[in-house]
């Protein structure tokens, strides 16, 4: 595992943990984002001296190995010309040119990996952030609801808890008070009608009797 990659993964999750404990964690995620962004920026930089450098390799092996294969050309035709003095002077040189170029041939091909490597290292960098911005969002919706439910609710509370119930209590205490009113009178009503009309009522049914058996003693 690469260096950027344990740093990379400390880093989410300490930022992961955080996250469950903050109260504001939309501005702890703007904070982790501009440090993303200051990493994303080194790595880039890197990245683009790594390439340089993987360029710079690449030439100075080719150099080398253009030198070797002119070194072994010329050291041909001074041997056909006899010249075996200056064909092995040639092929020393051609030799260190071979040396020369494998040796830039293993750099330059080390750097390539290490180009790779890189590569993929800010492609993850780079979703990282995407991942970590997309949850900004969401985190900021979630705020903005759970702000929007509490005006919700205050706003509800305060109706629904003070002015209609009181408002209904006394409403309701007014129509009782005038249905009871209404019962006494019609009680109170009642009560004369039985008054003038009282049939059925044992008291007053012997007293009618006894008049009138007055009435025929006097007859």
């Amino acid at each position: 595992m690469s260096l950027m990659k344990r740093v990379r993964d400390i880093t989410a999750a300490t930022l992961n943990d955080r996250l469950e404990r903050s109260e504001d964690p939309v501005r702890l995620i703007d904070q982790y984002l501009t440090a993303q962004r200051e990493q994303l920026q080194q790595s880039e930089r890197l990245y683009q001296q790594c390439v340089t450098h993987a360029a710079a390799l690449r030439q100075q092996y080719l150099t080398a190995l253009e030198t070797k294969e002119k070194r072994e050309h010329q050291a041909l035709l001074a041997l056909k010309a006899g010249e075996e003095h200056m064909a092995r002077i040639v092929l020393q040189e051609k030799l260190q040119a071979e040396e020369k170029s494998e040796q830039y041939r293993e750099l330059y091909e080390q750097a390539k990996q290490s180009i790779l490597d890189l590569d993929e290292e800010l492609q993850q960098l780079k979703s990282d952030y995407r991942e970590v911005a997309e949850k900004r969002g969401y985190y900021l919706a979630r705020m903005e609801s759970a702000r929007l439910q509490q005006r919700l609710n205050s706003r509800m509370g305060g109706v629904g808890q003070n002015a209609t119930p009181r408002m209904f209590n006394r409403l309701e205490e007014s129509v009782s008070d005038m249905e009871m009113q209404a019962k006494s009178l019609r009680d109170v009503r009642r009560m004369s009608r039985e008054g003038y009309y009282p049939s059925g009522n044992p008291a007053v049914d012997a007293e009618l009797e006894a008049l009138r058996q007055r009435l025929n003693k006097e007859e």
